[in-house]
This record gives C-alpha cells, structure tokens and sequence, in this order.
C-alpha cells in the first residue's frame, strides 16, 4: 500500500512516516505540507491512500480532498484532525473522504483505517461515530461552550483566568502554535470575532468550565 501524508508540521509527518514504516505491506512515497502540494504528490506518485490533516495553510485539508478525488477519482483519502466535530467530519465524508481519524488516535487505530480505506470501505475514530450517532439516538445536542471538545474548555478556562498562550501551553504541555490553532477553533465555533470576545465568554463561563 503506498501512502502519501500531508501535513504542515514537519515533525509529525517525520512521526507518522517512521510509525507507517514499520507497518506490513506499507509503503511511504511522499509527504506534503500544502494542499497544492499534496495534489501535485498525487499527480506525480499516485498514492493508493492520502493520509491528510484537515488544517493545512492557506487552501484546506477539505479543499485538497475534493481536489485530488476530481484529478485522481480512485484515490482514497483518509482525514485526521485534532478534532471530532461532527461538521467536519460530514462535509469530508460528502466530499469522498474514505476516513476520518483524531490524531490522538492510538497507533492501531491508523493502521486500521488506512487499511479499510485501502480496502475500499469507511472508517471513523469510535469516539467521532460515537458524536455522530448521539443525536440520531435521541441525545440532546450540546450548544455554546458545552460543546467544546475536553481540550478546547481546558485551554478556554485558562485564557477566563487570565493566561497567556505562552502560560497556557507550558501549563498542558503543548506547542503554543497548538494552543493559538484551538483558540482560533473555539472562536469560529463560539462566534467571536476578536480575541478579546472570547476572554469575556470565557470569563463568563468560568464556573462552568470547571
């Protein structure tokens, strides 16, 4: 099976090739850090499957997907995100993605989808299923700041305490571009234009957040 990854950070897909590397039969032809890029990879090695992150720079993963599947109809695309929104997930299964993983999947889990993907059948992360399916079991939908992925509400309660990013990453042990990418997740879901918008919510919702 040869594999191509697509992601802007060069660690992770330096991590993601070393761990697909030691899987059987898997084969790892090229990376990309852009979505014209990860077309132009397609193009040029034909992957049997695209491992991509779903926030790529300028041009999203979502954008690359409809693109590689209109230029290479047979290729099959696997998503991964920090994230198990349910919204991103339907819009890359509409658009033809093969899978859809968080990327705090555990190793098994990747190779599974890469090979059900391969295989021409679906996979999702259990934990997206498990979002998906709450509201067709008839589980009321989370709203607002409920809503918020565990992360998300830790990172939020921090910035309502007065944190800094810089303060907030060494505090959970992440990147500070990690904490700037979920900041800016949490004020398109939550609807705040300015960084200062989502302080006050924050703050608001202080007690809530735990």
């Amino acid at each position: 099976m040869r594999i191509l990854i697509v992601d802007d950070h060069t660690l992770v897909r330096a991590g993601l090739s070393r761990l697909l590397q030691g899987f059987a039969d898997i084969d790892v032809v090229a990376e990309a850090s852009t979505a014209q890029l990860a077309l132009d990879m397609t193009l040029l090695h034909r992957p049997d499957v695209v491992l991509m992150d779903l926030s790529l720079p300028g041009r999203s993963g979502l954008d690359a997907l409809s693109d590689i599947l209109r230029a290479m109809p047979r290729t099959r695309v696997v998503m991964m995100s920090m994230y198990d929104d349910p919204v991103h997930v339907r819009e890359a299964l509409d658009r033809g993605a093969a899978g859809f993983i968080v990327k705090d999947a555990a190793p098994l889990e990747l190779e599974l989808a890469l090979r059900a993907a391969f295989a021409g059948q679906l996979f999702l992360s259990p934990q997206i299923s498990s979002s998906m399916l709450a509201p067709m079991l008839g589980r009321e939908k989370l709203q607002g700041v409920a809503a918020l992925p565990p992360r998300q509400r830790q990172i939020l309660r921090e910035i309502g305490r007065g944190q800094s990013t810089k303060e907030i990453a060494a505090d959970l042990g992440i990147s500070i571009k990690t904490v700037e990418t979920h900041r800016a997740r949490m004020m398109e879901s939550l609807g705040c234009r300015r960084a200062n918008d989502l302080l006050l919510l924050a703050a608001k919702h202080l007690a809530e957040l735990g």
